[in-house]
């Protein structure tokens, strides 16, 4: 965004992007019908607008939606029948979108900004839910997360809630947050609860003095989400996963990856360094949407695994590149704290729900 790129570059994204396509498209009903721009926009909105109520009950809104989880989430959102808006903001995330649209009609683009929030309500117009992935990246190109990056994310969290307020065709948001904005309890909680769930919050004087940048942005963004939902009565959830892993995730997601794994060894230590895959994330965002409609909704913590031996750590390091040390410790520090994860609300949600058994067949 505001970066002139290298068409170069641009041609080897492009290409990227239709591997990471074709490595899922099993997700995808084959349709032959491409894009054609506006108009093939406003076709497929004026059949929206005349489809069965029970049709318009599937047209959903998704940010980030060509992010590492965003591409998951939306490959699952049409492969349960859904119609899909992918907000996006610039000509090569509108010609991802395109691409997709050329495995399945029912997904178009639209221009919007995450600063904006009236330009947010237009892209909303007629969606039931949204879903904001918060596939935030690095606009500097550069590895890590920055303070700066966590106030973008915050400002663009109260935005998505505000115009989902506004819209009264939307029913209820799905936020994803992290599991990061519950393990981090140091500083002002002398005596935290062994328990990590959906209860749990991270200090936020303590990840701001550690520079823990990505736990601090992911934390206040969700309690901006909270704070904006209550006020306007807007029926909320939020998902606080893990590390989110999957084929090639380093790659397709590193500046997430290398932020999450900020203070690795510490968490690793206290038996809270986990990891959810990519397409088991993506279920339980459609799982928790779904489950709205039945008053059913608040916070969940979803991961898959704890990394706790050396060779999980080892996987994980060579999956990364990261030194081992980085992950482990040098052995020097001791944790006098083992804590326990429980995604006992979300694992429950899932096991009662359909789409959710068919899928493991």
């Amino acid at each position: 965004m505001g970066f002139v790129r290298n068409d170069e570059i641009h041609r080897q994204e492009l290409e990227d992007f239709r591997r990471m396509l074709l490595a899922s498209a099993g997700a995808y009903k084959v349709n032959a019908h491409e894009h054609r721009g506006e108009e093939g926009t406003r076709a497929g909105k004026a059949k929206i607008g005349t489809a069965q109520d029970d049709e318009e009950e599937k047209l959903v809104c998704v940010t980030s939606g060509v992010s590492f989880l965003g591409l998951a989430l939306v490959n699952k959102l049409l492969s349960r029948g859904y119609s899909v808006r992918v907000i996006v903001d610039s000509e090569g995330d509108v010609e991802k979108v395109e691409e997709m649209r050329r495995n399945n009609s029912n997904i178009w683009p639209v221009t919007a900004k995450l600063s904006e929030v009236e330009s947010l309500e237009a892209a909303m117009e007629g969606c039931r839910g949204v879903f904001h992935t918060s596939g935030f990246v690095d606009p500097a190109g550069l590895t890590g997360y920055s303070k700066a990056m966590a106030g973008i994310e915050v400002k663009a969290s109260e935005n998505v809630m505000e115009a989902c307020a506004r819209t009264p065709s939307v029913k209820g948001c799905v936020l994803t947050s992290s599991l990061l904005a519950c393990v981090w309890q140091g500083g002002s909680n002398a005596d935290p609860s062994p328990i990590v769930d959906h209860d749990s919050w991270s200090d936020e004087a303590f990840c701001l003095d550690r520079k823990l940048w990505y736990a601090w942005g992911k934390l206040k963004a969700e309690k901006a989400a909270w704070r904006v939902a209550e006020e306007k009565g807007l029926r909320l959830s939020t998902i606080c996963p893990a590390l989110v892993t999957g084929p090639e995730f380093y790659r397709r997601n590193p500046t997430a990856t290398l932020a999450y794994l900020k203070g690795a060894y510490e968490m690793y230590g206290s038996g809270l360094l986990a990891t959810v895959d990519v397409t088991r994330l993506a279920e339980a965002h459609v799982v928790v949407f779904e489950a709205m409609s039945k008053a059913s909704f608040g916070r969940y913590i979803c991961f898959d695994s704890v990394v706790g031996g050396e060779a999980e750590a080892e996987n994980l390091a060579a999956e990364t590149g990261m030194p081992l040390n980085r992950i482990t410790g040098d052995g020097s520090s001791s944790f006098s704290t083992r804590f326990e994860l429980s995604d006992g609300r979300l694992s429950g949600l899932m096991s009662r729900t359909s789409c959710y058994s068919e899928s493991q067949e």
